[in-house]
């Protein structure tokens, strides 16, 4: 077992240097042994060296490029609050603080981003580099740099980025972290310096994983291979309008609307075109050709490391504001809890950026979650106003099939040259590789990264109204964040905004991703406000790819900023955005998306506040803090009573049936109903609808027989064919999201609907009717749940099945099982679960283990911010052995808050550590 060792909170140990280095040398000599024989060795892990890249925190230290003295206090959590006298002073501080306790996350950030991942871990990370370097966010990154940010945001980002250095100064590898010392045995990598556009380009990385639909668009083209118009249509309802409310309700777009429609600029839909997309686009190529081509891109998307969250169907996250008229301070309350992939150290990293005077020369008193790498405060609150952000899911991306002719591509009746550039890929222990990255006029070609899409595009099936094959097809992409915009500046806009309209204004920058941005302030108004840079597209809706040579399909502009959805002070006192569809079709001139989340958690949290509200009750903090908490299961509250209808005949099966019995639909960790259920709920899944879904979207090794033509299930195995799942478990389909929920609602009362039909098996009859499915389901899950819990129901429980594992983002996935023990944790039983608002997401193809979590939680009191409340999901340290690594996932996953000291008073009374910072 390694040494159970904690973080010092005073200066590093200076005395013995050689004794120092006789114990680093002993600890570098038993890791290789370590490595190479595959030994778990940690009790020889050296206690200095793993202590030397600790951050000193108490004393003083001389930073060349301050312009005077700063103050960082740091909390018993090791939560650090920057007081300075001016801005470029701050913000070099906060780069120097954060590169203290998170460089090796933000090293193998700004190697992502910049597609260099081989240059840190080898060979292994080419094919994502290719990817990565094709799509050129660092590229794009220092356009916005050099010609789109301002003058003030370019002199913090150089201040942030100074910082960074002031902290490299001097040190090897080994000084910044473990996982150095261990990349040194097969790497002789060197971290270099920080720079502006390092973290510029961070942005591009958060808005890959946020894009909206693109998942969508290959799934439903995927689907064609075994699923016809109806049947896909049939698994992407239209959004539940009339039942789950959208974000803005009596907002300012009803005016909007009128004038455009009046003006003939825009016509509004009156239904969802997410169920009948398949026909949108009069001439988009089809056919098996298309179906292998985005299997192929997919697959490339797949290898992808996950930047902020996986990006698929029913991840998001929740924010809500209530005003002053319903709440017991008589002032607005924000919460807000983002839904990413779990990662350590968290993606977030809380900080305050407090000016000691706040005046032009400084001008920032802030605090809330940071990433680390990047200046400013993402989400948080000042001493005006508080934010929160929830993913809008806005389609901003499009894919189209390119007709590939000799050195260029067809567009409009021409041939017109390709755009290239050539990049060289270094590799840490291996020769370089090159590579050619193509270009059309609507992006990067996305298909010249695998060899298969290349093959397969010569040919590709497509519509008669195509051009002919030539050369073959390749698919391209087209994405806002691969323009050059303005997100940096309203970082740094938000931060110091004091009021609604300026914050408005501040949200206008915020081109890229596009977030939901829920509003209060300190004199009472709350408020919501849709940014970003959303496309107005000529023909076709975006659910589908489009023809790439028919300029029919281009974008024609974006939709302006007054003219994009916002709320300020609504009737009736609140706001709730929780990835819901933002407005009514019926009521707005353009098309967001044809992908939004179905609405089941944002109507939950409406519900629970309506409740408080019409009960004649005032909500306060932990109020919103326990709505943040709800485990309820929607779906289980439209299955349940159908299933306790089943007459069932196994005495084991109706043992696990009376669970149900008498069950209020929460899933705590400590539920065996809840456990039961939720295994019911993945085994209806999978017999009515996941079985008939083509391989590519089913879980990778899983195998069924199937019929080789058209057909919406398995056949009889003396007719079919042994085809097996080709997609991940955390990505594959149907994963018991909202959308799921509603495809089942509309299903549920039509006992004999085909897709309640499955065959026969060696072990059970074919059904023909829902409560023949159900049946069937619930002895699966029975015995599911006995091979994974035993056969004592009495032992069973949802957390058992629901856990969470914590996984250092690069060595603790993919190096030697020494590191994984000394880097990972967990496992953590959970509550909650799928669309549950508290959204502890798990794939229902592919097991119960947690996906997604809230990746903190906050409560901001405007009434008194010092009494607002926090959580991360892991710590503010990325050291594995420091006190301050996971510190927080303990009373992160029972549910607790930590208090949020704002002002400086409240901030001394809870300083443990301070650190004085000289020029």
């Amino acid at each position: 077992m390694p040494p159970n060792t904690t973080a010092s909170s005073g200066q590093k140990p200076g005395k013995s240097g050689r004794k120092k280095g006789r114990k680093a040398r002993l600890f570098l000599i038993v890791l290789v042994l370590a490595i190479i024989g595959g030994v778990a060795f940690g009790a020889y892990w050296s206690i200095s060296t793993v202590r030397a890249s600790f951050p000193q925190t108490k004393g003083s230290l001389t930073l060349d490029g301050l312009s005077g003295p700063v103050d960082v206090k740091r909390d018993g959590n090791g939560i650090p609050q920057i007081y300075a006298s001016s801005d470029e002073d701050l913000f070099m501080a906060q780069g120097f603080v954060q590169a203290q306790d998170r460089f090796y996350e933000m090293d193998v950030r700004r190697h992502m981003t910049s597609g260099r991942l081989s240059e840190m871990f080898g060979k292994g990370q080419v094919k994502n580099d290719e990817f990565l370097r094709t799509l050129g966010w660092d590229r794009v990154a220092k356009k916005e740099y050099d010609t789109k940010l301002s003058a003030s945001t370019k002199k913090y980002l150089q201040a942030y980025a100074k910082g960074v250095n002031a902290y490299l100064k001097g040190k090897d590898g080994k000084d910044i972290s473990l996982e150095y010392a261990a990349l040194g045995f097969t790497n002789d990598y060197k971290p270099q310096e920080w720079t502006p556009v390092d973290s510029v380009a961070w942005l591009k990385a958060m808005a890959w994983d946020l894009r909206g639909n693109m998942q969508e668009e290959i799934d439903r083209s995927l689907m064609t291979s075994r699923l016809g118009p109806k049947q896909i249509a049939d698994l992407y309802p239209d959004y539940p309008y009339s039942r789950n409310k959208t974000i803005v309700q009596d907002g300012a777009y009803d005016s909007i609307t009128k004038s455009y429609v009046q003006a003939g600029s825009g016509t509004a839909s009156s239904t969802s075109t997410a169920g009948t997309g398949l026909t949108n686009n009069a001439t988009a190529p089809s056919g098996s050709g298309l179906q292998s081509q985005l299997s192929g891109l997919y697959n490339v998307l797949d290898d992808l490391p996950t930047a902020v969250g996986v990006n698929g169907n029913g991840i998001g996250s929740n924010s809500w504001v209530v005003g002053g008229k319903h709440t017991i301070t008589g002032k607005p309350l924000l919460a807000n809890d983002p839904h990413l992939s779990a990662s350590l150290p968290s993606v977030w990293y809380q900080m305050g950026l407090h000016c000691t005077s706040v005046s032009s020369k400084c001008q920032y008193d802030v605090s809330g979650y940071t990433f680390a790498g990047m200046p400013g405060v993402v989400i948080g609150h000042n001493q005006d106003i508080a934010w929160g952000m929830t993913n809008s899911g806005v389609d901003v991306t499009d894919l189209y099939l390119e007709k590939l002719t000799g050195d260029g591509y067809q567009y409009g009746g021409k041939v017109l040259p390709f755009t290239t550039r050539k990049e060289t890929i270094k590799v840490a222990g291996a020769a370089s590789k090159k590579i050619v990255v193509r270009e059309t006029n609507n992006g990067p070609l996305l298909s010249d990264r695998d060899d298969e899409l290349v093959k397969v595009g010569k040919k590709a099936t497509v519509d008669p109204a195509a051009p002919d094959r030539g050369d073959g097809y390749g698919i391209s992409l087209r994405w806002t964040a691969l323009d050059p915009g303005n997100s940096m500046d309203a970082v740094f806009e938000m931060d110091k905004a004091s009021d609604w309209p300026e914050f408005r204004k501040a949200s206008a920058s915020f081109d890229v991703p596009s977030q939901n941005l829920v509003y209060a302030d300190t004199k009472g108004h709350i408020g919501y406000q849709l940014p970003g840079r959303i496309p107005i597209r000529g023909e076709g809706n975006g659910s589908l790819p489009s023809p790439g040579w028919d300029p029919e399909y281009n974008w024609t502009g974006y939709i302006k900023q007054a003219e994009l959805p916002y709320e300020y002070d609504p009737k009736r006192g609140y706001i709730v955005t929780a990835n819901q569809a933002v407005v009514d079709p019926d009521k707005y001139p353009y098309t967001l998306t044809t992908d939004w989340g179905y609405g089941t958690r944002s109507q939950r949290i409406t519900d629970l506040i309506k409740t408080k509200i019409d009960g004649g009750g005032k909500i306060s903090t932990d109020d919103m803090r326990q709505m943040q908490l709800d485990n309820s299961s929607e779906i289980a509250k439209l299955i349940v009573p159908k299933l306790l209808k089943i007459d069932v005949a196994d005495k084991n099966v109706r043992e696990a049936q009376k669970l149900l019995e008498g069950w209020d639909y929460t899933q705590d960790a400590d539920s065996a109903a809840a456990a039961y259920f939720n295994a019911t709920w993945r085994n209806i899944l999978k017999l009515a609808f996941g079985n008939k879904l083509p391989k590519e979207l089913r879980v990778k090794g899983q195998c069924l027989w199937v019929d080789p033509v058209d057909t919406t299930g398995p056949a009889d195995e003396d007719q079919s064919v042994r085809e097996c799942g080709q997609r991940d478990a955390d990505q594959a389909q149907p994963d018991g999201g909202d959308r799921w929920f509603e495809v089942v609602r509309k299903t549920i009362d039509d006992e004999n609907n085909d897709w309640w039909k499955s065959p026969k098996t060696r072990l059970d009859k074919a059904t023909d009717t829902r409560d023949e499915l159900f049946a069937r389901a619930m002895k699966d899950a029975r015995w599911e749940l006995t091979a994974k819990l035993g056969k004592d129901i009495d032992t069973w429980s949802w957390g058992r099945l629901h856990r969470l594992f914590l996984k250092n983002q690069t060595l603790g996935t993919d190096g030697p099982a020494f590191l994984k023990y000394m880097l990972n944790r967990g496992p953590w039983k959970l509550s909650g679960g799928e669309a549950t608002v508290n959204a502890t997401g798990w794939n229902a193809a592919g097991g119960y283990g947690v996906v997604w979590v809230p990746s903190m939680r906050m409560v901001v009191n405007l009434g008194d911010l010092d009494k607002s409340k926090w959580i991360n999901l892991s710590g503010a340290s990325g050291h594995a052995y420091s006190a301050h690594y996971t510190d927080q996932t303990d009373k992160w996953a029972k549910g607790e808050l930590l208090p949020w000291a704002f002002s400086e008073k409240a901030v001394d009374k809870k300083t443990s550590d301070t650190l004085v910072l000289k020029p």
